[in-house]
This record gives structure tokens, sequence and C-alpha cells, in this order.
């Protein structure tokens, strides 16, 4: 397993290579990444990639273009057609409770709570599904990929999949957070309703808008956002004294699945 940065994990497991939500560029939109991009051997070899959902950040179109047009991509229910017309060639769809096979891998999508309009909740014109998350399951483990997502009381359900590892976001790009994510605290309630083995904490220290760390004030607090979230989140599932252990991993770098960080 491998942080590439803001919710880019590669994940290698019974021999299939999976990359979600991939952010491979040094900017989206507005924001820029404040660490280096990914290196192409980092998404080489790629067999499956997992879209959570249809915000620009998740489903990037010059990112998944990278991958080339063969790689398979699973998006959520109801974007298919819309991501095959911009060149995307073998898509599957998947709506919470369906799953698919991948070679012995086999991937089930799971309920998000989070707005699954391309261009944000309060607009209704342009391409809309559900968010979703991911349960991969093969080679006797077990992964949820949360995407992003609030707290929803179907996360005590997921925890009887016997969780291995959880990647969870605990933070975003900006210095406040909308609806539909999680903040430090509220991934260690996560933690403690899924009851993973392992957390390795996601969604964090890669964006930010332009120029937005050197302003009065607001730079400062934005410099904090950028490191402490994955920390905070760690102290408070020791707080809780919950037995799942957090893999704190800078974006870019391996992730240490056997200590704690």
């Amino acid at each position: 397993m491998h942080f590439l940065g803001h919710s880019t994990v590669r994940v290698e497991l019974a021999g299939v290579t999976v990359l979600t939500d991939p952010l491979l560029t040094s900017r989206v939109g507005p924001l820029r990444r404040v660490v280096p991009p990914p290196a192409p051997e980092t998404w080489a070899g790629v067999d499956l990639v997992l879209v959570s959902h249809l915000h620009g950040d998740h489903l990037h179109l010059p990112s998944l273009r990278r991958l080339g047009p063969d790689v398979r991509v699973a998006v959520p229910r109801g974007a298919g057609r819309w991501l095959r017309g911009r060149g995307v060639r073998d898509v599957v769809e998947v709506a919470p409770g369906e799953s698919f096979t991948h070679g012995p891998l086999t991937v089930t999508a799971v309920p998000a709570a989070h707005s699954g309009h391309r261009w944000g909740p309060r607009l209704t014109h342009g391409p809309d599904t559900r968010a979703v998350g991911h349960l991969l399951e093969g080679g006797g483990s077990t992964v949820y990929v949360s995407g992003d997502t609030g707290l929803f009381d179907g996360m005590r359900e997921l925890a009887g999949a016997a969780l291995d590892i959880a990647l969870l976001p605990v933070w975003g790009w900006g210095p406040s957070l909308g609806p539909g994510h999680l903040d430090p605290q509220q991934a260690a309630e996560a933690v403690a309703r899924l009851r993973p083995r392992l957390a390795v904490p996601v969604h964090w220290g890669t964006l930010a808008v332009r120029g937005a760390t050197a302003l009065p004030r607001l730079g400062s607090r934005m410099r904090r956002l950028l490191t402490s979230p994955p920390h905070e989140f760690a102290a408070a599932v020791t707080a809780r004294a919950l037995p799942t252990r957090v893999a704190v991993t800078l974006p870019g770098n391996p992730v240490l699945l056997g200590t704690t960080a």
C-alpha cells in the first residue's frame, strides 16, 4: 500500500493493483499540490481504479487519462455513460450493495454520506450519482476505502466484515470542512464504529489554494492544517483506548502496515 496524496492510494491485494480516486497532477482547478506529484512508477501497472464520487478532486479526468484508456474504472452507478463519453473505455458501475470481481478480488460498493454531484451539492444540472465507499476482499484480507464521507450509522454494519485496514479521510484542502467530511475527532468515531485492525488517514496534506499558506493569520492555520490532522486523529484513537493501530503516512510514501506511526 502506497499513499500518493489526497485520496489516492495504491493498494496491492490478491495480485491486483488498485488505485483509489487518482489525482496525479500538480493542480486541480484552483488547488495546487503542496507536495510533489507522485512519480510515474508509483502508479504504473494499475489494474483497477476505484472512483468514490464525481467531484473533480476524486474523478480527475487528466489523471485517469495518464493511466491509459484500457484501465478498468469503477464509478458510482449512473456515471458510466458520462465517463465513456470522455474516452474511458472499460467502466463498471456499482451502487451501494452491489459487487463485482476483478480476477480474485471482490469489490463491493457501500454507502457514503457525501454529495455525489459533479459540481457540488448546491447545483442541479450536470452528472449526479450517489457517492460510495468500497470494500475490497481478496487474499484473505478486507480493506475499506471510505471515499469522502461523514459519519453514518451503517459504519457499524461494516464492522461485521472484520476489516483489516480502513482508509479514512481526516481533513480536506481548506481552512474549514463542509458537510460530508470527517475531521480528526469524527474520524476517530468512525474507527470506533468500524473497528479495523489498522487505520490509514488520507485526504490531508496535499492540496491548498495557491498562496493560502502565505496569507496573514489564515496562513498559519493553513500550514497547521496541512500537517496536524493525521496526528490529531491518531491521538484521538489512542485517547479512546481503541484497539485499532494508526499508520500516519506522509503523501508519497509507502504505508508501513506492520507498525503504528
